[in-house]
Order: C-alpha cells, then structure tokens, then sequence
C-alpha cells in the first residue's frame, strides 16, 4: 500500500505562486507514476501534471492550460513530488490531489490518492 500526504495549498491572489509538495510512504516502485489531479467544484476530477521516475521520453506530462505556468518534479530517493505553480489563474481554483499510477505486470491499473489540499486563487 502507498499512503500520500499533501502540504502547501492556500489562499493566493491571480498572478501569484504557491508550491504544493506530497509525501509518499509504503512501498513505492520505479515504476510508479507520480502526479496531481484538480477538482473544481461541480467539475470532474482532472489529470493536472505526471512525472515518472525520470526514464520515459513522454513525462513530464501538463494538462494544456497549465503547461508554462506550472512545473512538476520528483525526488526519487524521498519518495516526494512537488507541482511549483506560477501566474495563477482564478480557474485554477480547485482541490488538489496527489497521486501515484501503478501499473501491474498483468495490466491492472492502481491509483492511490491523498486525501486533497484547496488551493483558492482570488483577489
């Protein structure tokens, strides 16, 4: 099992930064993909950004509206990654979710998630 706690959501004006970080523990595997999913109010849960463990040419991975404004990283070796976000947006507004993607030998997909931290962009 993987357990996943977030830190670093707030309040924050349009235009500014915030740093969201998350913390794995359990067995986390190379390949395991790590990442963040937002939730808006009245809206489906979306992939944000994806970081593998730094070997595949497809990650890092950015849901189109936030590529150039935020950047995800990964540290191996704490099991941690972070999503640094730039000139937010009140529609960035939404609950983020950390998240690992496992995908098994035999094809099954497993997704651990942390319980969410709000991030709120107004003025």
């Amino acid at each position: 099992q993987v357990q996943l706690m977030e830190s670093g959501g707030g309040l924050v004006q349009p235009g500014g930064s915030l740093r969201l970080s998350c913390a794995a523990s359990g067995n986390i595997v190379s390949s395991d993909v790590m990442g963040w999913y937002r939730q808006a109010t009245g809206k489906q849960r979306e992939l944000v950004a994806q970081m593998d463990s730094g070997s595949s040419p497809y990650y890092p991975w950015y849901e189109s509206s936030v590529k150039g404004r935020f950047t995800v990283s990964r540290d191996n070796a704490k099991n941690t990654v972070s999503l640094q976000m730039h000139d937010l947006l009140p529609e960035d507004t939404a609950v983020y979710y950390c998240n690992v993607w496992r995908r098994t030998i035999d094809g099954t997909n497993i997704n651990f998630w942390g319980q969410g931290t709000q991030v709120t962009v107004s003025s």
